[in-house]
């Protein structure tokens, strides 16, 4: 009879101190989280958030995503968003720029620390520049609807206090990744960042329900529905993610000895979905940094100009229907580019002929890289479209559901729970590994 390896998980002294230092990190991140961002007046953003509006719908989505901290407005507002940003821009300017890929390709442990050193280099900028984009886009927001400023005395005229939220903003950012980086180091491996992101989501799964069974008029049919389509949700991501095209590859036989063993029939396994939740994040990045620079020029004297900001804000905010239908679009294009530009670099093609690995019927080399492109594609299709239906599925059932809108975000978000699936999934095989790697296997026999 077999028994799970799981029955040891506390037991093995290793895996349980790496538990427990992930949970005090994340534990620690958490309180972190309620520091306030200097001057920051939290009951502005409480009223912006219930006004609604572009603007309201706007700072609800980036709220959902950094797990409460945009509406407390806390340092660690951007959470580690800044990071991801840095590091998708690195990996996509890589085969563009012929001297990176060489690095990349020359020796790949060495350009893989020199792309993890400029991520974070580059992640600094990318984190002054959202804040200064987040407090533009909260002040603005209160403005137009008749409130005062979330921030008074930010701007060029006020430098010291300007530069105080920024760096302080900044600094919160930074904090978030070291934090990771120490999961990633000491606790559970290589799921820092992820489950830095994964505890925020998390975090707002009881606000989401208490303010579901607060509305009496659909306390019970909210509940409900909301409970039966996170179940399907979370199936059909499990399903999608776990989804394979295994193409037939033959390996050369061995010698041993003066003998040659026969060739070896292997499979070659493609992801549906192997670009992950990339997309999604990058896709929400790019359509929030549109309403990040017009909230420069919301205030304009020449009115023209203001009226189009305006218009930028309103636009980009996420209260039309416009907004979703180029999320959907934006998921769907960069689902396609990023698997293309990671498969590129992971170059199977000749990887395979080193080897002396053939695909039935494929010629070695670029060919069969041509070859696996076109069948990653393919099956790609499916999975692009699926990841921006999740990505649109709270629009789509405010649209179909009378009470959609108040459910239709379902335990945290569609992207959110689709990030949260995966997190969960990836450190379910990290400790699984772990457990077997210690000399821990689900194949002992009971006696």
């Amino acid at each position: 009879m077999k028994r799970s390896a799981w029955r040891f998980l506390w037991s093995a002294h290793d895996i349980r101190r790496k538990l427990l230092l992930t949970l005090l990190i994340l534990a620690i991140y958490r309180l972190a989280s309620h520091v306030p961002v200097p001057g920051a007046n939290k009951d502005v953003m409480a009223q912006i958030m219930n006004a609604g509006g572009a603007a309201g719908n706007l700072i609800s989505i980036l709220d959902l995503l950094s797990g409460g901290t945009v509406s407390r407005f806390s340092v660690l507002a951007m959470g580690v968003y800044p990071y991801i940003t840095a590091q998708i821009i690195l990996q996509l300017l890589t085969p563009i720029i012929p001297s990176w890929q060489k690095k990349m390709e020359d020796d790949p442990r060495e350009g893989q620390k020199w792309q993890e050193k400029w991520t974070y280099y580059l992640a600094v900028p990318m984190s002054a520049l959202q804040a200064i984009g987040q407090v533009n886009i909260f002040n603005n927001s209160a403005t137009q609807i008749g409130l005062a400023p979330v921030i008074q005395n930010f701007g060029f005229s006020y430098f010291l206090p300007s530069l105080t939220i920024i760096v302080s903003m900044t600094a919160g950012t930074m904090f978030a990744i070291w934090l990771g980086e120490l999961i990633s180091e000491y606790g559970l491996r290589n799921q820092g960042l992820s489950l830095i992101i994964f505890a925020g989501i998390v975090a707002r799964i009881p606000a989401t329900i208490q303010s579901i069974i607060a509305d009496a008029t659909t306390r019970w049919i909210g509940l409900i529905f909301m409970l039966i389509l996170s179940l399907i949700t979370i199936f059909a991501i499990v399903v999608v993610q776990q989804g394979r095209r295994n193409v037939p590859v033959m390996y050369p036989g061995r010698r041993m000895g003066s003998r040659m063993s026969m060739p070896v029939k292997g499979t070659l396994p493609l992801m549906v979905n192997m670009a992950g939740m990339i997309p999604i994040i990058f896709a929400q990045s790019l359509l929030t940094f549109p309403s990040i620079i017009a909230s420069f020029f919301t205030t304009a004297k020449n009115a023209t100009i203001a009226n189009f900001a305006s218009g930028i804000v309103n636009l980009f905010g996420g209260a039309g229907n416009t907004y979703w239908i180029m999320y959907f679009f934006m998921v769907v294009f960069f689902s396609f580019f990023y698997t293309d530009v990671l498969f590129a670099q992971q170059n199977y093609g000749e990887n395979l002929k080193k080897v002396g690995a053939q695909i039935p019927g494929v010629s070695r080399g670029n060919p069969t890289q041509k070859y696996l492109t076109r069948v990653l594609r393919r099956i790609t299709l499916p999975g692009a479209i699926f990841l921006g239906i999740v990505a649109v599925l709270p629009w789509l059932v405010g649209l179909v559901v009378p009470f959609g809108k108040s459910t239709g975000l379902l335990l945290t978000s569609s992207s959110g729970l689709l990030i949260v699936v995966g997190v969960v999934r990836d450190v379910f095989f990290s400790i699984d590994a772990d457990l077997k790697l210690h000399g821990y296997d689900d194949s002992l026999l009971v006696r």
